[in-house]
């Protein structure tokens, strides 16, 4: 009797490839993007602006970036997901290049919105590309991979953030030099094209007679317009209740006691946000084969009851560094992981005629609804005897409802995709 090979030994170099591409672009997206959120204390000093307006750039971030997700899903239907993932990866450099010559808050404020649009845009077309190349009994795994370079990128912008801004001599403008690093990873599309290629279900789809046509009309058409709307809800509340804890984090170790944070200032508060980013690249690891073994529905509302706990708890600790440290790691598992299920769970529920249409559209109209959670924990902050740690806690309730709604969607993990 032969031998079972270990998974990995079965999938192919080409299929490895792909899942580079696609999981250091969303490492890159993160890095770019969470400049902002470690650099939030020295804008506000820069710019004068208070808590309500640093929420609300990265809200008009997120909201962009949700715009960005359904143009670049439609995009990645009609041109192919290599081309643009290698487009979005252009759009969130350059960005983050222009952002460091900004004025004014409104032209920073620009600046973020274009970086939104191709962060958006990466996930949408480096999801699905993974997905749809993939084998099926292993895709769970492969998102989960995919998903975990989030976590790299956010501890990368951290090395960063305390490099520049807390170096000696650094002056109000440091901020500039940070987000002048953001361009690097316009590079890598150079060997995105040389290496990847457009997945085979997709070229003879897009070769097919009858690939023309409105993806959106497909979508929200009678047949799968409930499962779109509850698709979206479900994103939604998970990206409001993410969104409204993690752009906040920095600025909550950073802040001193007397405004709610923690008192750890920028370089301080990278001794804390490594663990938790830790924690969170495991949590995306593992999701994945956590689902494989228990069922990913299961998998996916124990990480929402978890973290529907851990969020108010760690919010209370900021008097105790030893507590936050050793929640640290926890609250990143299980604040995190979840994400690693939706690039192959939507991508299972769709055609591939539309299916980066789809990704794209309902990921992210729930990114934009969500978008407004830093603007809501900012202005809850902001009320008599609130502040950061307390304002985090509203959160729970959205991680709640996911842990609902995701009972109200169909579940075809490992099944071959639909053409």
């Amino acid at each position: 009797m032969p031998i079972a090979l270990p998974w990995y030994r079965t999938i192919t170099a080409e299929q490895w490839r792909v899942l580079a591409a696609a999981k250091l672009g969303w490492m890159l997206d993160a890095m770019d993007f969470m400049l902002y959120a470690m650099a939030i204390g020295q804008l506000r000093t820069y710019f004068a602006f208070d808590d309500a307006a640093a929420g609300m750039l990265g809200t008009v971030t997120l909201l962009m970036s949700g715009a960005g997700g359904v143009l670049f899903g439609y995009i990645a239907d009609r041109i192919g997901r290599t081309r643009a993932l290698m487009g979005t990866i252009l759009l969130f450099s350059v960005a983050s290049l222009g952002a460091a010559t900004s004025q004014s808050v409104l032209q920073l404020l620009l600046w973020r919105a274009l970086l939104g649009i191709g962060m958006g845009g990466e996930w949408a077309s480096g999801a699905v590309l993974v997905s749809e190349t993939w084998p099926p009994a292993h895709r769970d795994k492969a998102v989960s991979i995919m998903q975990s370079g989030w976590a790299i990128g956010y501890i990368v912008a951290a090395i960063l953030a305390a490099a520049v801004l807390g170096a000696p001599g650094a002056g109000p403008d440091a901020w500039r030099w940070l987000f002048v690093l953001g361009v690097l990873p316009a590079a890598f599309t150079l060997w995105i094209r040389r290496r990847v290629r457009e997945p085979d279900v997709w070229v003879r789809r897009a070769h097919a007679p009858a690939a023309a046509g409105n993806p959106f009309a497909v979508i929200f058409g009678r047949s799968l317009l409930g499962q779109t709307l509850r698709l979206t809800l479900l994103t939604a509340s998970v990206q409001f209740a993410y969104w409204g804890v993690f752009f906040w984090l920095p600025a909550f170790l950073a802040r001193p006691l007397a405004e709610g944070g923690a008192g750890m200032g920028v370089v301080g508060s990278l001794g804390w946000i490594i663990p938790v980013q830790i924690g969170a690249y495991f949590g995306y690891l593992t999701f994945g084969f956590i689902a494989g073994r228990i069922g990913r529905r299961l998998t996916f509302i124990l990480f929402m009851l978890a973290a529907a706990v851990l969020v108010p708890v760690y919010g209370q600790m900021a008097r105790s560094p030893a507590a936050l440290m050793l929640l640290g790691p926890v609250l990143g598992y299980f604040g995190h992981g979840y994400f690693s299920m939706f690039g192959s769970f939507i991508a299972e529920l769709f055609p591939t005629a539309v299916r980066a249409t789809a990704q794209g559209t309902t990921y992210n109209i729930g990114r934009m609804a969500g978008a407004v959670g830093p603007y809501t924990i900012g202005a809850v902050a902001t009320l008599p005897g609130s502040g950061i740690g307390l304002a985090l806690g509203v959160t729970s309730a959205f991680f709640l409802a996911a842990a609902v709604l995701i009972v109200t969607l169909p579940d075809r993990s490992g099944r071959a995709l639909e053409a």
